[in-house]
């Protein structure tokens, strides 16, 4: 795709996202963890992305950025596209007593958001049920987050946040945990104390739990959003993707989609569509039609190769397949009258991992 300095800024987000940018001089970001890792946070316009700096592919990307304080002229070959900034977080600055450096225990995401994975584990992670895209442990074994974080920590980078970042809402995730709960409990414990502590508005993600009596647990706990995360609707795709989730199939998301929207509402529940697993798009436009017809936000988004993960080495779907789905998908999203705007926390509201938000204008 041929860009300019006048580009509509959704496609330079889209192909961005494809693309990656090679960071030639200042900090790439976040190596590993849970979500889409090896990336960097960018503002340009008035959207914000996440976009791939450290994976391989990234080596042969048009786009490049000097940074200099948070601040760079993006680059496409020679041609100037764009100021992009990326400031770093004031309570990046902070420990807390016991010397645990507040970006440890959590992360800013996109312009405003908190996010922190309590428990930086999965019960999946050493087994042939791992989901292959995921590098939950990854940053662990790096030495850049701690293995698990209390409840009282988390609250108190959440404040900070709040105060010198103007952080507006939280995201929790956390690996799948043994026990019929699946880490909910951890959860529960987490959102209520940022919730005593900040008011801020919380999103929670997790496997569906065995027992439906855990959703509700959480609800009373202050959570208000959550992402129930199916990734494709391509059964044969999840089952070599992601073995685990195989195993709960559409049947059991559903389920789970259906009682969180009567608990959340609609459009405070959502669930992550990869795009670049190997599936169609018709799988994920079908797909995102039977997500917005219960009520459930389908947020789309391309393939992240985290470095270091089992899909490493795969390049993520191109600027005009990603263009062409996002286009069908915010059509189905906006006739069922869903919206990022309308999200109260999380990975919708925050909208750095996908570019769905820009195409709903």
């Amino acid at each position: 795709m041929r860009l300019s300095k006048e580009t509509n800024l959704k496609y330079l987000k889209v192909d961005l996202q494809s693309n990656g940018i090679r960071v030639l001089k200042g900090d790439k970001g976040r190596i590993g963890g849970a979500g889409p890792a090896g990336a960097k946070i960018f503002t340009f316009g008035d959207t914000v992305a996440n976009v791939p700096t450290m994976s391989t592919f990234v080596e042969n990307s048009p786009y490049s950025v000097e940074l200099e304080g948070g601040k760079g002229i993006l680059k496409r070959y020679d041609d100037e596209v764009a100021v992009i900034e990326s400031p770093m977080p004031e309570f990046y600055k902070l420990k807390t007593k016991e010397g645990i450096p507040y970006k440890q225990i959590g992360l800013l995401h996109g312009t405003d958001c908190l996010a922190s994975t309590p428990v930086q584990t999965c019960v999946y992670w050493n087994m042939p049920d791992r989901c292959k895209f995921c590098g939950i442990e990854l940053s662990r074994k790096k030495g850049t987050t701690t293995a698990v974080k209390r409840p009282e920590e988390i609250a108190e980078v959440a404040d900070a946040a709040k105060r010198l970042d103007k952080v507006s809402h939280v995201t929790l995730t956390i690996g799948t945990l043994k026990g019929a709960d699946k880490g909910i409990k951890v959860l529960c414990k987490c959102a209520s104390a940022i919730k005593d502590l900040t008011g801020l508005p919380i999103h929670a993600q997790f496997e569906p739990p065995d027992d439906f009596r855990y959703l509700e647990e959480l609800h009373a706990s202050g959570v208000d959003t959550v992402g129930v995360h199916i990734e494709s609707f391509d059964e044969d795709v999840l089952r070599k993707i992601a073995p685990a989730k195989a195993r709960i199939g559409v049947d059991g998301f559903m389920n789970a989609w259906k009682r969180s929207v009567e608990l959340f509402g609609e459009n405070q529940v959502s669930s992550f569509i990869i795009a670049g697993l190997g599936e169609d798009d018709q799988s994920i436009i079908e797909g995102s039609r039977i997500l917005a017809d219960l009520g459930v936000y389908p947020l789309v988004l391309s393939l992240r190769p985290i470095p270091g993960s089992d899909l490493e080495n795969e390049i993520p779907p191109g600027f005009e397949r990603m263009k062409r789905i996002y286009e069908e998908v915010s059509m189905i999203v906006k006739d069922r009258g869903l919206s990022w705007k309308r999200s109260k926390a999380g990975c919708v509201r925050c909208r750095a991992c996908s570019a769905l938000d820009v195409f709903e204008k």
